[in-house]
């Protein structure tokens, strides 16, 4: 906190007051640790892009959270309804998640699934800043 406050230039206890009601106001919601998955045993990465029938897509999505090595998981728009990152051992593993357990599912329609080479996750480290926004024409700064 001691490093959180001086980045900031306030008091610690100001920080831990701030930290508080941000937490008390639900914009922050939890704190988490950053994992590299590689040194866990979970070598393999997949982006899988998910068609659903489209009646049956609150039914999709809860099977779907169940998923062997689900990371990430969105409901989406355009070309595809859900997106998915999952986490594994193997490829074979991948093979069971996409073949048995996606494709033996009734409401999947259709997957497509695209091995990550490499990544970076600018969440652990806090993101990338978001610029600021430029001061509507009339408003003053």
């Amino acid at each position: 906190m001691n490093e959180l406050a001086g980045e900031v230039n306030i008091s610690r206890a100001n920080a831990y007051q701030r930290l508080d009601r941000l937490r008390r106001t639900g914009v922050i919601r939890g704190f988490t640790a950053v994992v590299d998955p590689a040194a866990v045993g979970l070598g393999v990465s997949a982006l899988i892009l998910a068609n659903v029938e489209q009646h049956a897509w609150r039914r999709a999505r809860d099977t779907l959270r169940h998923l062997p090595g689900l990371a990430y998981l969105a409901m989406t728009t355009g070309g595809f309804d859900f997106a998915l990152v999952v986490r594994v051992p193997d490829v074979e593993t991948l093979r069971d998640v996409v073949l048995d357990r996606l494709q033996g599912m009734p409401e999947v329609r259709s997957t497509q699934t695209v091995f990550v080479l490499d990544e970076d996750d600018l969440l652990a480290g806090g993101g990338r800043p978001i610029p600021d926004s430029p001061t509507p024409a009339g408003a003053s700064s």
